[in-house]
């Protein structure tokens, strides 16, 4: 773990003499001018400014320094909201507030954290959620998990970085973690001109997490996962395997510490493959197969999943349920049809595998990939083998994700249930 020091210092974030930055601001803040016709989607309730959007004649980007708390204003002057900003990232101000003038202090950060506190506690029964998801709780640029008595966050924008110290102490007072982990880690750091890092800011690393989820007990790396170590945003997804797992022969795709495979065997599946191409992931799954008692019926297999499965479809070795939740195929735009084209693949190849009336679960995280599109990909897909297919469902993210209605960009996870 990296100690405290290496962490962004906080010195390069602070804002130069012409635009003081806001966290330490009594007086008005400087002003960030949009462009003649540019408001429109501010106006109507989107948070993200993007670099072109702005007068850069009338209020330059170059004279902020990241971090430093502005008022976006429309190009007549009139007060947007007030935003965290990063002159060096396509997206050049995140709104906290729809008032300008409006400076971030303990008190704010502290009664918003209250406030998406009580909406997870009103959802789950206990403190294994996604506590901060973001612009939909009014902090842009954070992440925060818990379990239990530990929470894990991840920091996405310079200006939160900013805020650290502050937020740390909100942390403490409005939940009081023993343990207090960053995982400050991911290509979005690197587009907002931060380090990546990992640290312990209070409390002691634990050897794991342990996570409560859907009538199962699991346990996920402290350091060294994925994110920040469990995904809780397909919770009520993998709650509905309980209606397909029984008596199927199930094959779950990039298991991860296995999820959806030790949740599939719960729900009373006669067998579960779980395959991942990393060994590590797989040791959490045996682990987790042991905790549930489900260690006869759960076996695992280390590799990449297309080589998984043309190995698969060409010994002809089929399941009944295939769960199939792959990372992010499309992490930009600029890689949509390479990564549409690895969706197409990876669909065709899973019902090639599926039995005569087999489900498939396909899921997709790539916010660049819109829902109607995942649609498409399970009709060539079926197409392409001759099957009719049935959509059952349609999932999408957990309540603890909630989406933002004026930004779609938060309404990232879609999943289809599919007989065929």
């Amino acid at each position: 773990l990296a100690p405290r020091c290496q962490s962004q210092p906080q010195s390069e974030l602070i804002a130069s003499p012409s635009f003081t930055s806001g966290i330490d601001m009594t007086s008005t803040l400087p002003r960030l001018l949009l462009k003649s016709g540019h408001d429109r989607r501010i106006k109507k309730g989107h948070r993200w400014v993007y670099s072109n959007e702005v007068d850069t004649n009338r209020s330059p980007l170059t004279q902020f320094a990241p971090g430093t708390l502005a008022t976006v204003t429309s190009a007549q002057g009139k007060p947007l909201g007030s935003a965290l900003v990063n002159p060096n990232t396509l997206i050049a101000a995140r709104l906290y507030s729809r008032e300008g003038d409006v400076v971030i202090d303990e008190e704010m950060l502290t009664r918003r954290l209250e406030a998406a506190l009580r909406l997870r506690r009103q959802l789950f029964a206990s403190d294994h959620h996604r506590w901060v998801y973001g612009d939909s709780d009014a902090l842009p640029g954070l992440v925060l998990d818990c379990y239990g008595e530990v929470v894990v966050g991840q920091i996405s924008s310079a200006g939160m970085e900013q805020l650290k110290p502050m937020l740390e102490t909100a942390i403490a007072a409005v939940y009081a973690p023993a343990t207090l982990i960053w995982r400050n880690q991911g290509g979005f750091r690197a587009i907002e001109g931060l380090d990546e890092y990992t640290e312990v800011a209070s409390g002691e690393l634990p050897q794991q997490l342990e996570i409560s989820e859907n009538g199962g007990r699991f346990v996920a790396p402290a350091q060294g996962g994925q994110k920040t170590g469990w995904f809780y945003d397909h919770r009520l997804n993998r709650a509905r395997l309980g209606i397909h797992a029984r008596a199927r022969r199930v094959l779950d795709l990039y298991s991860y510490v296995g999820g959806w495979g030790i949740q599939a065997a719960l729900a009373g599946a006669s067998s579960v493959t779980c395959v991942d191409s990393s060994a590590h992931a797989l040791e959490w799954v045996d682990e987790n197969a042991r905790r549930n008692g489900v260690a006869e019926r759960v076996s695992t297999e280390q590799g990449d999943a297309i080589d998984f499965l043309k190995a698969c479809r060409d010994s002809r070795r089929q399941f009944d349920l295939i769960l199939l939740d792959p990372p992010s195929l499309i992490p930009r735009r600029k890689f949509h049809t390479q990564g549409l084209k690895s969706y197409h693949q990876l669909n065709q190849l899973a019902l090639k595998l599926l039995s005569d009336e087999g489900i498939l679960i396909t899921s997709s995280c790539s916010s660049h990939l819109q829902p109607a599109e995942l649609w498409e990909v399970v009709v060539s897909a079926a197409r392409h083998d001759g099957r009719l297919a049935q959509v059952l469902e349609q999932g999408h993210q957990g309540p603890d994700h909630p989406i933002h209605p004026a930004m779609p960009e938060t309404q990232y996870l879609k999943s289809l249930t599919v007989r065929a």
